[in-house]
């Protein structure tokens, strides 16, 4: 059984208001250096996890690196892991693309599974990439724990690859800055939920 412990990335700038964020690089706040920290000392006085996965975006990179010190274990970069290529909407906040394509605005909202965001990605796409890095994962850590930071929309899809959950449920899953997901899953492929985006770890950090 392989248990993998799922999380986003510490608190950066566009969050709120929302911004397409993406492939822009943004450096983790003073809140989410500190969400960053917290999140490591909760997963190394729980678990014993072997490896840190991460996106290649700064904020997953840094937010890892807390989480792999505090653990003693390495941490690597896997490309599946990063964030979605918002093309043309990259670091639009959702109100000017709301005002400036309402249509397509609107299937993203609705039924973000029939949309392609423009220059950009798919739903389907990062399913596919994401896909590739569970299945390196569990190929090197079959019965190990690991930690796999990556960003809110990537680990949606990832989730719902996991809850066998078609796409068009993406916005069901919330996933908050440093928020804790356990998954486990056999070597027959049966998948555990244990919890799904605990912040219980964050409290009082402002």
């Amino acid at each position: 059984m392989i248990r993998i412990l799922l999380t986003r990335h510490g608190h950066v700038d566009g969050i709120r208001p929302a911004r397409f964020r993406g492939r822009a690089e943004l450096p983790l706040t003073a809140r989410g250096l500190a969400q960053a920290d917290a999140l490591a000392r909760r997963i190394a006085g729980r678990w014993k996890p072997s490896a840190v996965y991460t996106s290649a975006m700064q904020r997953c990179i840094v937010t890892g690196s807390r989480v792999a010190e505090m653990c003693g274990i390495p941490a690597s970069v896997h490309e599946g892991l990063g964030d979605v290529d918002y093309g043309a909407w990259q670091m639009r906040t959702h109100e000017e693309v709301e005002q400036e394509a309402p249509e397509a605005y609107r299937l993203w909202r609705q039924a973000p599974h029939l949309l392609r965001f423009p220059g950009g990605e798919s739903l389907q796409d990062v399913v596919a990439r994401t896909a590739d890095a569970l299945r390196l994962v569990m190929a090197q850590h079959g019965s190990e724990t690991v930690v796999l930071v990556g960003h809110d929309s990537v680990n949606r899809a990832l989730l719902l690859q996991l809850l066998d959950q078609p796409l068009s449920a993406y916005w069901k899953l919330a996933q908050d800055p440093c928020g804790l997901s356990e998954i486990e899953i056999s070597g027959a492929g049966d998948v555990r939920v244990g919890f799904l985006n605990d912040t219980s770890h964050l409290e009082g950090i402002v």
